[in-house]
């Protein structure tokens, strides 16, 4: 049955829902640039556990309690459609706001503590459990073998660990940091109309 599930284009939905900001990847970035990159590094390990817990969760049985309860998946659509435009507002609020926001992120901690961040982050990230829950109640025909919802959860959770480290690893270097800083309010504009 892995020849019905269309894995480039599921990888392709979950590429733009992890590199898309949301509150991980802000507390992230955020992190690695207050920090530096191993407390970034462990958020992000705690963030990408967030994922494969919400991966394995719709895969067994979020998405059929959505695809049993109509009403359910679409409440949960319109609540998805309220925070993104949410987040549409913040980045519009911090994109006309002069001078560099608050960073999002956790100051000097322990590694341990930095991962528990990231993985409580994740765990009640109302953008992830929407993503996962639409991904494998809509994504994924109905039926699919398990080997073949294990194929689907095992590379997310490589693509989503590339991303969440991707970013840890880009905004804890300096020059990167800075040149940030300097286009915010360009980026911030640019995230309100994606939102949007």
């Amino acid at each position: 049955m892995t020849d019905a599930i269309h894995l480039p284009l599921i990888l392709l939905a979950a590429l733009l829902a992890t590199s898309s900001p949301g509150p991980a990847t802000l507390a992230i970035a955020g992190t690695a640039m207050k920090s530096g990159r191993r407390p970034a590094l462990a958020l992000a390990a705690g963030v990408t556990t967030g994922s494969l817990v919400w991966s394995v969760a719709a895969a067994f049985g979020l998405g059929a309690v959505m695809l049993a309860n109509a009403w359910l998946f679409e409440l949960l659509r319109w609540f998805g459609a309220g925070y993104l435009l949410f987040l549409a507002l913040k980045s519009a609020r911090s994109a006309l706001a002069p001078g560099m926001s608050e960073l999002r992120g956790i100051a000097q901690a322990s590694l341990r503590r930095a991962y528990l961040t990231g993985l409580g982050l994740h765990l009640t990230n109302p953008k992830a459990i929407l993503f996962f829950g639409a991904l494998y109640a809509v994504g994924l025909p109905a039926g699919t073998a398990p080997a073949g919802l294990a194929t689907v959860i095992a590379a997310i959770g490589l693509q989503s660990a590339a991303v969440f480290h991707g970013y840890a690893l880009l905004f804890s270097s300096p020059p990167l940091a800075r040149g940030y800083a300097r286009l915010r309010r360009w980026f911030e504009g640019a995230f309100a109309l994606g939102f949007g």
